[in-house]
């Protein structure tokens, strides 16, 4: 089986020990198993997402043992991973349970158990997929560094470096349920907003502990800054995705970064 992940190396890649098939360029999706992926022009490991799209390929049949065998909490996290990437590619209503079972080799009875409907599983896939994602790429760095101008011009800087085709094709997992799901679905609604929330606080608080190290101007109110921040954020990825440019995106990205650093005491 061959997890699907999103290639953020400039350069065309190869698969070792991959199907044959399996090339292609930057932003596109390939096929990807640990420890097999290479680019063709560093010759080495190059940046992948970290978050896969959730598809597998099949190239050989599964074995019944396999099958009978199977890991309830694999099968949880294969649904929520399967679930994830059709949902980022088709938006919520337009996801496909069939599609997410064949992705997966679970069985409907299988999915069912773990996830009593379409609309449970999607809840799912916010609370403990998109959620958790958002928290290791922003929360995280935020508390480690004790100096959050520092940490989050480092993350934009990441994300200006490492942006591709993928994220304007795809653009921000939040972001496009809020726009989706939010005007429709209270209980969806609800759960964005509890990660919208949980972001604009990890990013206040950086901020007030930043002020209170000296490493943040004391007129800056943390709360109303973080809220900025995350809506540009958040602006920047839709401006891009829309203009279909990735030079837009990081055109955005980069004037956030002055802003950011416009706050250092």
């Amino acid at each position: 089986a061959y997890l699907i992940f999103r290639v953020s190396c400039s350069h065309s890649v190869r698969l070792i020990r991959g199907p044959p098939s399996a090339t292609d360029k930057t932003g596109q999706i390939v096929c990807y198993k640990p420890g097999q992926f290479m680019c063709s022009q560093h010759n080495a490991g190059c940046h992948l997402d970290k978050i896969p799209l959730g598809r597998y390929l099949y190239f050989t049949m599964i074995p019944e043992s396999v099958k009978k065998t199977r890991n309830p909490e694999q099968t949880r996290a294969d649904l929520l991973a399967a679930a994830y990437g059709e949902v980022l590619e088709y938006g919520f209503q337009a996801a496909s349970l069939e599609r997410i079972l064949a992705k997966t080799s679970v069985s409907k009875g299988a999915l069912y158990h773990h996830f009593g409907t379409k609309h449970e599983l999607g809840l799912a896939v916010v609370e403990e997929v998109v959620g958790p994602q958002l928290a290791e790429r922003w929360f995280e760095p935020l508390r480690r560094d004790g100096d959050p101008i520092a940490a989050l011009t480092g993350i934009l800087e990441e994300k200006i470096q490492s942006a591709s085709e993928a994220i304007i094709r795809f653009g921000c997992p939040l972001n496009n349920l809020i726009q989706e799901m939010s005007p429709l679905d209270e209980r969806f609604r609800s759960g964005l907003q509890n990660i919208l929330d949980a972001w604009i606080k990890a990013m206040a608080d950086a901020l007030a502990a930043g002020q209170e190290a000296g490493k943040v101007r004391g007129d800056i109110p943390p709360q109303e800054a973080a809220l900025f921040i995350v809506a540009a954020i958040e602006g920047c990825v839709g401006l891009g995705k829309n203009a279909q440019s990735v030079d837009a995106y990081q055109r955005c990205l980069r004037q956030l970064q002055l802003y950011v650093q416009s706050l250092a005491a």
